[in-house]
């Protein structure tokens, strides 16, 4: 049996706005001092998969993140504006206590991971999926027997890639799964028939280098 293809989805390190607790979405915000030491620690272990290719959203979080990956493994990072995070709509920029002041409804149907556009006149994981899954194809096409891919993103769009991986919807990824951490990432191996999560939310200071175990 020829070696199973691997895809690493890593999030980007930490941003104020994380910390603020705001809505980012495409806007574009610049990693903390603490985000670009795990995006540093993160790329020590990702190295340990030997990427062929590293792969992410243009915006500056994942980035740089990228780029710490890049520098680690010698691969050029390659940006694509198609693994960018959700456009939120009109709630980029916003607090969730300003959030829910103007759509609590809404809100909660976002967190549930249903089909709707998030902000109002933001994308919904209908809109992000035809967006990323293009490029996913693309990618894996592209991929040799027993090869690795990184692809640095966001968290939302991190799930809704894992669920078009596994097959499965967004209600079903949202109540199955938990949105990755600053600079962690999920391990995905394609298997005969389909991919299979070998592991969900890793990062360094777990791991170490054994994260390849398993």
């Amino acid at each position: 049996m020829p070696p199973p293809r691997r895809l690493l989805l890593l999030r980007h390190g930490e941003t104020q706005s994380n910390l603020d607790g705001i809505w980012q979405g495409h806007l574009d915000v610049a990693l903390t001092a603490r985000g670009l030491a795990q995006a540093v620690a993160a790329a020590r272990v990702v190295a340990a998969y030997e990427p062929v290719r590293v792969v992410s959203s243009d915006l500056h979080r994942a980035a740089r993140t990228a780029d710490a990956v890049g520098a680690t493994t010698g691969r050029e990072v390659e940006l694509d504006p198609r693994w960018r995070e959700f456009n939120v709509g009109q709630w980029m920029g916003l607090t969730n206590a300003e959030v829910i002041a103007r759509n609590p409804a809404e809100r909660l149907a976002a967190l549930r991971g249903e089909e709707q556009r998030r902000g109002i006149d933001g994308e919904g994981p209908a809109q992000v999926r035809e967006r990323v899954t293009p490029a996913l194809r693309e990618l894996i096409d592209a991929l040799g027997e027993g090869e690795c891919a990184v692809i640095v993103s966001h968290g939302g769009t991190i799930r809704i890639l894992a669920g078009v991986l596994l097959g499965l919807d967004s209600l079903t990824i949202t109540r199955l799964f938990t949105s990755p951490g600053n600079c962690r990432w999920a391990d995905l191996v394609q298997a005969a028939d389909c991919w299979r999560v070998a592991g969900w939310n890793l990062h360094a200071t777990d791991l170490g280098n054994t994260a390849r175990a398993g």
